[in-house]
């Protein structure tokens, strides 16, 4: 009987010895898991070594958990080193100091910056150009708290030690410089609510149905100047049943708008 070659025994050895370290330690189950969220929330995914091989957000979420490792233990300066590699070979910048959750996903991901104090909760997502930055010298939290199952579109901001709630959205390009609440919908820059309703607790990446109020209050105003303008008109060629009739039809409008505009309003983020 041939005996094996001595190097190909201690690969085997080594690469069997790796696999049961890894399903020991629950990496083997972690990886599974950052896989199949890459299936559930981007339909472009086709297979696993796709995945593997050429999601720069999964590759920034594994060096980023090896760079905490070492940060976490003391190593600060390798921790950053390995972050910036990261950030040169992926375009997606995390300090190794940040926290993140279960089931995190970066779509994209080109110019995302994730500062040194920010905590990330499970199942959230973020888009190309997301930033989660600081506002003080200071060294203390000075960078966001993002809850579960929360969506930050593409360019968002999201600025100082503040908190998102879970399951809220945060449209594409906007500046958030207070807290939001749970469940809310927030646009613009500095960004308001504009939707608070309770969701379900899935992932929702529709994103992108969100109301122009700005723009039914200026569509409002313009049609106010308009029946102004009758009314002036009215005034000038005496014409009383007119400008009442105006008047009337102007207060039912009012109402309408005023009923439009509260139903987004909430207390302490007008």
């Amino acid at each position: 009987m041939k005996k094996l070659p001595a190097k190909p025994v201690a690969v085997l050895a080594l690469g069997t010895s790796m696999y049961l370290a890894l399903k020991k330690s629950g990496a083997l189950e972690t990886l599974k898991e950052d896989i199949q969220t890459v299936f559930e929330r981007d339909p472009a995914a086709r297979s696993v070594p796709e995945i593997i091989f050429c999601y720069p957000g999964l590759h920034a979420l594994w060096f980023h958990r090896a760079a905490h490792f070492l940060w976490e233990h003391n190593f600060k300066l390798a921790g950053r080193f390995l972050s910036h590699i990261s950030r040169f070979l992926t375009g997606i910048e995390i300090h190794p100091g940040a926290k993140i959750g279960k089931r995190f996903f970066i779509d994209h991901g080109m110019g995302v910056v994730i500062g040194e104090t920010t905590e990330v909760g499970d199942d959230v997502t973020l888009y190309q150009g997301v930033t989660l930055g600081g506002t003080s010298l200071k060294k203390v939290k000075r960078h966001p708290t993002v809850g579960n199952n929360v969506v930050v579109g593409s360019g968002a901001k999201v600025l100082g030690a503040l908190k998102i709630g879970d399951n809220s959205k945060i449209g594409s390009g906007s500046v958030v410089i207070r807290d939001v609440p749970e469940n809310s919908t927030v646009v613009g820059i500095p960004a308001k609510v504009i939707k608070k309703e309770k969701v379900d607790k899935k992932v929702d990446l529709e994103h992108t149905k969100l109301p122009d109020v700005e723009g039914k209050v200026i569509r409002y105003l313009l049609h106010r100047i308009e029946e102004l303008e009758k009314e002036i008109s009215a005034l000038r060629e005496g014409k009383p049943e007119t400008i009442d009739r105006e008047r009337k039809k102007e207060a039912e409008e009012l109402k309408k708008i005023e009923k439009y505009i509260k139903s987004y309003e909430i207390e302490g983020l007008e």
